[in-house]
């Protein structure tokens, strides 16, 4: 019926990593889960003929990937993505990680991240005007309007790490073509609607990159207060080309956050209270009222924002692997008044705002 049909055009619309990803996941199941580098030798160097037989093989499990399939955010060892294209990231051609991804120690981490994700091989990648970017881009922006692109900084300079490390102290700063890469992908897609993550240490040329190419960065409300926290953070700093979020998917909650700060010896708590001019007991609120207020072009609240949740309903726990993003809302959590509450608030502040009238100026006659 209609729904076969939908699923045949989608099939047809999204080949070009689809195939890949359904295989690749088909398999994966057959290997009990194991990493695809310890799967059969045919498999691993992708065969040709070997491939065939396989398709054959696991037909089933690859029809039932496709119909559920999803593009991974980011690009896993062990994943489709390098998997079926091994030349575009630094693995050997059996699948052996020569270098990795991380960041070298800083104020937080003495020995730094170790992430682990294999590095691009960028002069690969401009071979073909970086194809594999470009489909990437297109396929997610089929699924959703605004694209938020993490570690930004990457796309100037990248921390490599070798394959075998166990911790990212000892690595170097390469060049990348992000420049390149964009103006690229402007060219095939026109000008796309990207979100630069740039938080954290962010270098003059990280800035310079992110501002030719006139994408927003982020602000987060929840590092803007206290003694040695972000003050470029605060709105009275902001220019409207950015996105303001009270919190991202990496904070605790708003309320959590003011929570664990309140009894502290510090002075977080007092310096929000102050900024905002506000010292009742609803200040999750208020630093939304303060996001909706600011000029920022985008403002981002999490929904356990919206609904005044405790620590209890954060969604993730940066370097903790396993029980992330498990929380759900319940329509019993919802107050029935909610939506009306943020149309008066998104009229208060003209979100969106009103579009300029052009003034048109007559010469003196």
């Amino acid at each position: 019926g209609a729904l076969k049909n939908q699923f045949g055009d989608f099939c047809d619309d999204n080949k070009d990593w689809l195939e890949d990803y359904s295989f690749f996941m088909a398999a994966k199941d057959f290997h009990e889960g194991s990493l695809w580098t310890e799967w059969d030798k045919e498999l691993i160097l992708r065969k040709a003929s070997e491939l065939k037989k396989w398709k054959v093989k696991l037909s089933d499990g690859i029809e039932y990937h496709k119909f559920i399939g999803d593009i991974p955010i980011f690009v896993a060892y062990d994943s489709a993505d390098v998997w079926a294209d091994k030349k575009l990231f630094s693995v050997d051609k059996e699948g052996n990680l020569k270098t990795v991804a991380g960041v070298p120690p800083d104020y937080f981490s003495a020995t730094g991240q170790l992430w682990g994700n294999p590095l691009f091989k960028w002069s690969e990648m401009e071979k073909d005007d970086f194809l594999w970017w470009r489909r990437r881009l297109a396929n997610q922006l089929r699924m959703v309007d605004i694209i938020r692109v993490d570690h930004f900084r990457g796309f100037e300079k990248f921390w490599e790490i070798p394959g075998d490390a166990t911790t990212a102290e000892k690595g170097r700063w390469v060049k990348a073509p992000g420049e390149k890469l964009f103006n690229t992908v402007n060219k095939y897609l026109g000008e796309l609607p990207i979100i630069a993550e740039d938080l954290g240490v962010i270098t003059k040329a990280v800035r310079e990159l992110r501002d030719k190419f006139d994408f927003p960065g982020m602000k987060i409300l929840q590092f803007a207060f206290g003694t040695g926290m972000e003050r470029r953070f605060l709105p009275h700093k902001y220019n409207p080309n950015c996105v303001v979020y009270t919190g991202s998917h990496d904070n605790d909650t708003t309320k959590g956050y003011f929570d664990k700060e309140r009894n502290k010896d510090n002075d977080i708590f007092e310096h929000a209270q102050k900024y905002m001019n506000y010292f009742g007991d609803d200040l999750t609120f208020e630093l939304i009222r303060l996001a909706y207020s600011s000029v920022a072009d985008l403002a981002v609240i999490p929904m356990q924002d919206i609904l005044d949740l405790g620590g209890g309903a954060r969604m993730n726990y940066p370097g903790k692997l396993g029980g992330n993003w498990t929380w759900r809302f319940t329509w019993d959590q919802v107050p029935y008044d909610l939506a009306e509450k943020y149309r008066q608030l998104a009229e208060l502040y003209e979100r969106p705002s009103e579009p300029e009238e052009e003034v048109i100026e007559e010469d003196n006659l």
